[in-house]
């Protein structure tokens, strides 16, 4: 695979795909920070089905940590490439400087924070007497980290930005690679349990963070990362990109935490908990599904963006069919391996053949509506990519709206496991009316940024 991409000038297939898989595939390996954790937790001598309820509270929680670094990198990132399109590489490296000082200021923010909150929002969130202990050793000692996660994920989106999939890869395959080494060290051979869990997670996102920072520092960078001038301007404009992608992702983590809440109560004295530990292993195996998926459309963003910059309608055209097309095929590839494979999944995180029924019946009902979420993902994130940032949030919000008033009202009528189908409803109505918005905007957004030679390529988008 090549190591540079022409995001201009290459042709937008193959460029398509050169940045796609490898962001793709980060984003897959990324997921075993917490899928791996949950597969050694849920065998812990003894507490294991409990210990990973515990860990499924923490788990809504620490990715609405994370997402705050799409403030930053998902606000910065369009921004960025619009100016490497327009040759301004004095203007991206200021974008870029500032996303750092925005991803230190956050990091700093979010850790006090926490901090004097994270016990209550354990209570609040769906922990019980039995899960609470867990889930307070792992949050206490994740919480350490928290500059670290934000700083890797943050980051490494700019290694993208830049036609850099390939080391942005690298950042994740180090990280991941490091936390299956250390779990079952530290959990097992030194018998530190959860504890052993949540340091080999911090441990892995330091790593990476250091990879990222000296990736990006490197002269042979298009754009290299330097402290620059903090420009309130291009703070603000960066936040205003940012908003949308942040509450995709953030309101994604809370509405999940509403889904635990709901499990744990209207299931009641240890149903609850049994419902909290399917509950941890469904989403890990979404996870599976929509983080690479996340990671076609997060890295091709660079691509639309670039050529909008350019005034290159047609690219940005064939660029969002491309997308598209990847995520359709493989949405169609893991919604065939969910009704074949899935029981094999299932077992690598518990033993017990009650919850390992009602979890494979679990998983099925999560992704019935898996082959509508290629066009949520591709309107949401293509719409960011294009700066039609208020598209993208309303698209957004539809979706997480959608998903909770079926969360909550589901279970009002019907048992506290008919929640689970709040996904699949949601799935299908929000990718409806995405479309239906996006084929209406998108091509004015093309036809003002665009030369007139491509306008007709923009209006049969």
């Amino acid at each position: 695979m090549r190591r540079k991409n022409d995001l201009g000038q290459d042709p937008v297939g193959a460029l398509i795909l050169r940045l796609a898989l490898p962001t793709m595939l980060a984003q897959f390996i990324n997921v075993l920070y917490s899928i791996v954790d949950r597969m050694f937790i849920g065998h812990i001598p003894l507490v294991g089905d409990l210990a990973l309820a515990g860990v499924g509270v923490c788990g809504p929680i620490v990715t609405l940590l994370s997402s705050f670094s799409y403030l930053a990198c998902l606000g910065g990132g369009p921004l960025f490439s619009m100016k490497m399109g327009a040759g301004d590489r004095n203007g991206a490296s200021s974008i870029l400087s500032n996303c750092l000082r925005m991803l230190l200021a956050l990091a700093a923010g979010l850790s006090l924070l926490f901090f004097l909150l994270w016990k209550n929002l354990l209570w609040w969130f769906g922990a019980s007497p039995d899960t609470f202990p867990y889930a307070l050793t792992y949050m206490t000692i994740y919480i350490l980290g928290t500059a670290f996660a934000l700083m890797a994920a943050g980051l490494n989106n700019f290694l993208i930005c830049q036609g850099r999939s390939g080391l942005g890869m690298a950042t994740v395959v180090l990280g991941a690679g490091l936390n299956i080494c250390l779990d079952p060290l530290f959990i097992f051979a030194l018998d530190m349990g959860v504890a052993g869990a949540a340091w080999a997670t911090l441990l892995s996102q330091a790593a990476s963070c250091a990879f990222a920072l000296a990736a990006l520092t490197r002269p042979s960078m298009p754009v290299p990362l330097r402290w620059g001038q903090l420009d309130l301007a291009v703070c603000k404009k960066i936040l205003t990109f940012g908003m949308a992608p942040f509450l995709t992702y953030a309101l994604d983590s809370v509405i999940l935490i509403i889904l635990n809440t709901v499990l744990q109560r209207q299931g009641g004295p240890g149903e609850g908990d049994a419902l909290l530990t399917c509950c941890s292993i469904v989403q890990s195996y979404m996870l599976l599904i929509a983080m690479p998926m996340s990671g076609i459309t997060l890295g091709c963003q660079g691509v639309i963006s670039f050529n909008l910059g350019a005034g290159s309608a047609q690219r940005v055209k064939k660029a969002l069919k491309g997308v598209f097309a990847l995520c359709f095929s493989f949405a169609g590839i893991m919604l065939a391996v969910t009704h074949l494979a899935c029981p094999l999944f299932v077992r690598l995180f518990t033993q017990n053949e009650y919850l390992m029924g009602r979890s494979v019946t679990l998983i099925k009902v999560y992704t019935a509506g898996v082959l509508f979420l290629p066009v949520q993902w591709t309107a949401v994130d293509g719409s960011t990519a294009l700066g039609q940032t208020r598209l993208a949030l309303f698209c957004s919000l539809l979706r997480k709206t959608i998903f909770v008033s079926a969360v909550v009202g589901l279970p009002c009528f019907l048992p506290a496991a008919s929640a689970f189908c709040a996904e699949p409803l949601c799935d299908v109505t929000a990718a409806c009316v995405s479309a239906a918005l996006f084929f209406r905007f998108t091509p004015r957004t093309l036809a003002a940024h665009c030369v007139p030679v491509d306008r007709d390529a923009a209006a049969a988008i």
